[in-house]
């Protein structure tokens, strides 16, 4: 019987902030270049940053490791919050956009807790 080994497409965090990222994407790309150079850059970059941290910390060998990446994952959810709260207020984003892309950060911090959990258990050091 062959072992299977858990891949970063198994991961349910990963998944979720692979998605917003290019949800959110596909909005601030339509964007006049105003908003696109400040208020888009900024809140792609962060929503971005939550899944390549993710990402990162997969690739990364020994648990101390891996966690310091989930962590960082936790400022990005924070910053993309922020973002699109700025977004909706200079009316930049839909009532549905917004409403989407909150759920969707507001879910990550618990799926980030429980792949943090996971590494601390399944791994020694």
């Amino acid at each position: 019987m062959l072992k299977k080994y858990l891949q970063l497409n198994d991961i349910d965090c990963y998944k979720r902030a692979f998605a917003l990222s290019n949800y959110v994407w596909e909005i601030v790309i339509k964007w006049d270049y105003f908003a696109k150079n400040t208020v888009g850059i900024q809140f792609v970059t962060a929503v971005d940053s939550i899944s390549a941290n993710i990402a990162e910390g997969f690739g990364r060998y020994g648990k101390k490791d891996k966690t310091r990446f989930y962590y960082f994952s936790f400022g990005s959810v924070k910053e993309g919050l922020d973002w699109n709260e700025k977004s909706k207020m200079r009316k930049l984003l839909t009532k549905e956009q917004y409403e989407h892309i909150f759920n969707e950060l507001q879910a990550l911090p618990k799926e980030i807790h429980q792949l943090i959990k996971f590494t601390n258990i399944k791994l020694k050091e």
